[in-house]
């Protein structure tokens, strides 16, 4: 009975995942160069390079002016930066064999796999709250519940992305994951029509844009501002997608893990 409950005692609560844990890894990340360049500046630099032109601040978008349509696409590329920095992070933990050594306690791969996720949204949620400061005073206009929605669902639908750097952190080597992946969401962001609207490339361009992870978070990042758009095909291709990057990521741990 005694050995019962001692054994009980040690037993890690919801498999490992606790606030201490978050606060330790957020602290190391935020000591990181390239985190803080990715969180902070990258989003807030393309914006006021695109997006504060005097015919973008006086022509409109939706309910706002194209000013506010770029800050929200700028939003959501920094968001995506930042959260994709935040889980490749972890190619730096293999390659000292942390991982591997993880496998000798009580810490389950979900329980991992969170704390990895949630670190990376907190510094998404940064990402999106400078752009929109810069923006702020830049010249987007929006109404008040865009700002607030638009925001919202940058840093929301960002978790696709935070699943995509555990998968890809996973996958690629530590010494050049970030450049790897700096280029490959530049791509993706241009085919999933978050630098520019799909109908300028035409049908086929449009078509091949739906099935891309940006798609779905830039349609509903927008979607509050413009009110245009596919909102459940949006909803659908954010769930897959993070669904997928999620299990990839849970797998290489396994795998990665499994060898002790």
């Amino acid at each position: 009975m005694t050995t019962v409950a001692f054994d009980q005692r040690r037993l890690p609560k919801f498999g490992g995942f606790n606030l201490g844990m978050i606060k330790l890894e957020l602290r190391r990340m935020m000591r990181n160069r390239r985190t803080v360049i990715f969180t902070l500046i990258m989003p807030a630099a393309f914006f006021l390079l695109f997006g504060t032109n005097a015919s973008a601040r006086h022509e409109s978008a939706g309910a706002g002016n194209v000013t506010g349509y770029i800050l929200v696409s700028m939003a959501v590329y920094g968001a995506m930066l930042s959260t994709t920095s935040g889980g490749a992070m972890v190619s730096i933990e293999r390659a000292a064999g942390w991982s591997r050594q993880l496998r000798l306690t009580p810490l389950k791969p979900v329980a991992y796999i969170a704390v990895k996720l949630t670190l990376a949204m907190i510094i998404g949620l940064v990402s999106v709250l400078v752009a929109f400061a810069v923006g702020a005073v830049s010249g987007a206009k929006l109404p008040t519940h865009a700002w607030i929605l638009c925001g919202l669902l940058a840093w929301v639908c960002a978790l696709v992305f935070a699943a995509f750097g555990l998968f890809m952190g996973y996958l690629l080597p530590s010494e050049n994951v970030m450049q790897i992946l700096g280029p490959v969401l530049a791509v993706l962001s241009f085919a999933g029509g978050l630098f520019a609207p799909l109908d300028t490339f035409g049908h086929t361009f449009a078509t091949i844009a739906k099935f891309t992870p940006v798609y779905g978070v830039g349609e509903l990042a927008r979607y509050p501002l413009v009110h245009d758009g596919n909102i459940w095909l949006a909803i659908l291709n954010v769930v897959a997608w993070t669904a997928i990057f999620a299990i990839g990521a849970m797998w290489r741990f396994r795998r990665d893990t499994a060898r002790v």
